[in-house]
């Protein structure tokens, strides 16, 4: 009892030594709710022009060095839509060993988060995104649509960092974060000691409206990955060809189709070339569609559509960006678009009015057409044009209120500016289509003193918990200690992703299990053991891509969802890969590593039953999981290829 009691005034003489406010600079923060940190809003002109009246309070979080300060970091969010403070978890751990010695600052961008969130009501609440809906959230908007550039952003940190009194900061900023990150430079290039763009988009380049290097990273994707595949690998050809007969069957037989998302959602589509662009082009879930086109698009040429059409559910999911209760405070799809419209560049004239913008796209299109019809294969232009307008970039913006001289494009802004001679860390990952290697590569070229590091075999944004590797964190943390990433052999020590095995409808087409010594299991056993390892497998990319905390499997059944850190953990209960095996029991991935282990049990439909344990280290597509337990009462020793 004493010991209880002595604990409880322990507790609350921390409660009452924590004071209820923090004075820094010439702000007056606040405790978060919630958050172990400092916030605060400072209210800032909306129109810094004068011509809309009113202001905006611009929210952020402010993290104090835990020790004597050296400095200030500041990360910046991705989306355009997303408010930094929404990914505070990521960025505190990717800068925990630097907060000893330096404060940390997130800033919810104007019209996200905190800071006055933008509400579209009809287009944050759509199922799917349209040009008529992003018409009407430029006409809700009005004269306010120009005042969410990124511009106008970068201002407002640099208004805080300057209320604060920080001195120069060292700037992160991951994939649409890039954007504004360099907008920052661009205006305000006396407050940066450093600046680190991870997954980058470039301010200048060649014909940036048409997106050039978007289908080029693609095919690059899937080829490279294919390549690195030993199972992929023995297939002839490259994977464009694998995948280029189901393409042809989407494009005479389209048709009506509704499978389950990574969350367990019934999405209903057409099944179209358009819908397999939005697989390939929007990366989203990133290692579903990475791991697994291939291998589906083959079974779908064969008959087998499941596979590829849980795909395009999935990203057809993944790419609203929405949550599942459409609140803009977590993402903003009004924010977006006003982003996208204001600061992207376009292939017509945004002074024009929309009517004369239109006959203008028509033009821009036709004039496409002829003179690269192949820009985006292996879809044609119009198939492109299909998936949602906010993936295809090129027509979004051609019903979006004009542009006014008073508020110039970021384009605009950074070709009169100019980029700034700092120090300059770009990391890419090589099989991002999203921000490619090119387009990294364009924004690097921009700074003089810039260093752009390509992580072999890794997708978009890699120095954040969920990325393959700790390669990019450990680049970017040194890097910013230092000014220089130190070491950078790990950027080609990053495991090839495995692919999916090939989609088989019953276990007699599963390539058996291995028997090891001691094994006394017949080789009939051996596949419905090695089809219990697949079913497990083929929860790995569903598993990165849950929010819900449950899921369906591809022929049936149920499993949920536990995610710890960098640990994925499901419970499996009757899932089936395969029609003829159900599979129960529990399994863990350790994410990045791409290694685990699974306690699982199978019941065929032939009545055999068994149970095993599998682990599988990391060691990409040559990784061997090891099976140990019994089949029909008999003792299984084999291995397989890891799931």
């Amino acid at each position: 009892m004493r010991r209880r009691l002595l604990a409880a005034l322990v507790a609350l003489s921390m409660v009452a030594a924590t004071p209820p406010s923090l004075r820094v600079g010439h702000l007056t923060l606040a405790r978060c709710s919630g958050v172990e940190a400092w916030c605060g809003t400072l209210e800032r002109p909306l129109d810094p022009t004068g011509r809309v009246p009113g202001t905006i309070g611009i929210h952020f979080e402010y993290y104090p060095a835990t020790g004597p300060r050296t400095g200030t970091l500041v990360a910046a969010e991705g989306g355009p839509g997303y408010p930094s403070t929404g990914s505070r978890a990521e960025y505190l751990a990717l800068f925990a060993p630097l907060r000893a010695t330096r404060d940390l600052v997130l800033m919810d961008d104007r019209g996200t988060g905190g800071s006055g969130a933008i509400d579209c009501a009809p287009l944050q609440r759509a199922d799917a995104i349209g040009l008529a809906l992003i018409d009407d959230c430029g006409a809700r908007l009005g004269e306010r649509a120009p005042l969410y550039s990124t511009s106008y952003a970068a201002d407002d940190l640099e208004a805080i960092l300057a209320a604060l009194d920080a001195g120069p900061i060292d700037l992160y900023g991951d994939s649409y974060g890039t954007f504004f990150a360099q907008m920052f430079a661009v205006r305000h290039p006396g407050r940066l000691r450093s600046l680190t763009l991870d997954g980058a988009y470039p301010l200048d380049g060649p014909d940036l409206a048409w997106w050039p290097n978007y289908a080029p990273a693609m095919r690059d994707k899937f080829n490279r990955a294919c390549e690195r595949d030993p199972v992929c690998a023995m297939l002839p050809g490259w994977s464009l060809l694998h995948i280029a007969p189901a393409l042809a069957a989407l494009r005479e037989q389209p048709h009506d189709a509704r499978a389950f998302d990574a969350d367990g959602a019934e999405q209903r589509f057409r099944a179209d070339a358009a819908a397999l662009a939005i697989v390939m082009f929007g990366a989203a879930p990133a290692y579903a569609t990475l791991r697994e086109t291939d291998a589906a698009a083959r079974a779908y040429a064969t008959g087998d559509h499941a596979p590829l059409e849980r795909l395009m559910a999935e990203a057809r999911s993944a790419v609203l960006q929405s949550d599942a209760a459409h609140a803009p405070e977590l993402f903003s799809q009004g924010l977006a678009v006003a982003v996208m419209c204001q600061d992207a560049p376009q292939v017509f004239d945004m002074r024009l009015p929309p009517e004369s913008r239109r006959l203008a796209r028509d033009a821009a299109f036709a004039a496409r057409r002829a003179s690269a019809p192949a820009s985006y294969a292996p879809f044609t232009l119009d198939e492109y044009r299909r998936m949602p307008p906010d993936y295809a970039f090129i027509e979004q913006c051609v019903g979006w209120p004009a542009h006014s001289p008073a508020h110039p494009s970021a384009y605009q802004v950074a070709a009169e500016r100019g980029f700034p001679d700092i120090p300059v860390l770009v990391v890419s990952g090589e099989l991002d289509n999203m921000t490619s290697v090119a387009d990294a590569e364009l924004a690097a070229r921009q700074y003089r003193h810039a260093r752009h590091l390509v992580l072999a075999n890794s997708l978009h944004v890699n120095a954040l918990p969920h990325a393959r590797s700790t390669c990019g964190a450990e680049l970017v943390r040194r890097f910013v200690a230092t000014l220089d990433p130190g070491d950078t052999r790990c950027t080609g020590a990053i495991d090839a992703l495995r692919l999916a095995l090939p989609f088989v409808r019953a276990s007699r087409y599963v390539t058996a299990a291995e028997a090891l010594p001691g094994n006394r299991v017949d080789a009939e056993g051996l596949k419905l053991a090695a089809a219990a390892l697949a079913t497990a497998g083929d929860l790995f990319g569903r598993l990165l891509a849950n929010g819900s905390g449950h899921g369906v499997g591809l022929r049936g059944g149920t499993f949920t969802v536990r995610t710890t850190g960098t640990v994925l953990a499901a419970t499996l209960a009757d899932v089936r890969w395969v029609e003829d095996v159900a599979v129960s029991g529990a399994l863990e991935f350790q994410a990045g590593a791409d290694s685990g282990s699974a306690e699982l049990r199978f019941t065929a439909s032939d009545g055999r039953r068994g149970e095993f344990h599998a682990a599988w280290p990391a060691g990409g597509p040559a990784a061997r999981a090891r099976l140990t337990g019994t089949v029909e009462g008999r003792t299984l020793n084999a291995e397989a290829r890891a799931p």
